[in-house]
């Protein structure tokens, strides 16, 4: 069954992966970007010509999740366009590696305000339609760090954190209103990011990737894979719970 999806962070990586994921698979997918314009004209223009190559429902939508202004336009340039909102994918997030000692407050405020409280945003900003619907999706893009801390990681594992808890909150008042909040907790994936935090390693990633059952980093389309599952009905029975795909790493020593 087709529906109407919000996803954010999607000018590139993981986020732009599962727009179009979704987007194949039937459902009229508005893609946000903080900027259409500037340094996201590029992939903004790449997405609009993949899309129209493979005629595709799927919209841009300029959206800056930390602003409560630009998040209540969106939703309602959405609900003009569509009049419903189906499915939310809080996926937007930014990563500051750095040891505990080092992280200063600017820098967890920025990881904060974009990956908790940006999707705290999102999701109250669409709860009134959802709740008028009868229904709704809510999907939070947390992280394994979400589940273990990881050195070197304060302020996104902090983040994620958050998230894992919100997502149980929401789940338990929302349910009664037909709306299911679940989250999604990828291990490592071959994003610009996250390629990114493993050089932080200093070569111990090879060691770490060996260690796992499936010893590689996961595609984004086989998280995006799990995500349309959740945005799916086949997921009916699921709310507040957590879906891991880290190649095995909880199932390892000290988990």
């Amino acid at each position: 069954m087709s529906k109407t999806v919000l996803i954010t962070g999607s000018s590139t990586g993981f986020g732009r992966d599962t727009a179009e994921t979704l987007a194949r698979a039937g459902h009229h997918v508005f893609a946000s970007m903080r900027a259409v314009e500037g340094k996201n004209r590029e992939h903004a223009e790449a997405l609009r010509s993949f899309v129209s190559a493979e005629r595709l429902r799927l919209e841009i939508v300029e959206l800056d999740v930390t602003s409560s202004a630009s998040v209540e336009r969106a939703v309602a340039s959405v609900l003009e366009k569509t009049g419903r909102i189906d499915v939310l994918v809080n996926n937007a997030g930014v990563l500051r590696a750095g040891a505990f000692e080092d992280v200063g407050e600017l820098g967890l405020r920025e990881v904060m305000e974009t990956n908790f409280f940006g999707a705290l945003l999102l999701t109250q900003a669409v709860l009134p339609q959802m709740r008028r619907q009868r229904s709704g999706y809510v999907i939070m893009i947390s992280s394994l760090s979400g589940i273990a801390g990881l050195p070197g990681d304060v302020a996104y594992t902090a983040s994620k954190f958050a998230i894992r808890g919100m997502t149980k909150v929401a789940a338990r008042e929302l349910g009664r209103f037909g709306i299911r909040v679940n989250s999604v907790h990828p291990g490592g994936v071959l994003t610009r990011m996250t390629l990114g935090q493993a050089e932080a390693y200093d070569g111990q990633g090879a060691a770490f990737l060996a260690s796992l059952p499936i010893a590689r980093f996961a595609e984004p389309i086989e998280i995006s894979r799990l995500v349309a599952f959740l945005a799916s009905d086949d997921s009916s029975y699921s709310t507040g719970s957590e879906f891991v795909a880290d190649g095995g790493v909880l199932s390892g020593p000290g988990y």
